[in-house]
């Protein structure tokens, strides 16, 4: 769900509105809840994209998102258990050298 603010003489058509609260809280309205699949207690969670704020439910992530943001050049060298060892080996000696 992206909700886009007032730029100039052009309005955005949305799916619903929302009136913040003194308090800063806003309801959400039931067709975003619906198509969310959102109920007492779900974490919605804010994000920015370019000039635009997108809302989600917390949690919804597949495995090509967490790839990205983990790796966001491309997927890491394969290395062989052997190598792997090695490098904790390295890492360790190096962490803990005297002098």
């Amino acid at each position: 769900m992206t909700w886009a603010h007032y730029r100039g003489n052009v309005s955005v058509m949305t799916i619903a509105q929302s009136k913040l609260t003194a308090q800063g809280q806003i309801s959400v309205p039931s067709e975003v809840r619906k198509r969310l699949g959102l109920g007492p207690g779900s974490v919605l969670e804010w994000d920015e994209q370019g000039d635009q704020i997108v809302v989600r439910r917390a949690g919804r992530y597949n495995w090509d998102d967490v790839r990205k943001a983990l790796f966001p050049k491309g997927s890491p060298q394969s290395h062989t258990l052997d190598e792997l060892k090695d490098g904790r080996k390295t890492y360790i000696r190096r962490k803990h050298a005297r002098g």
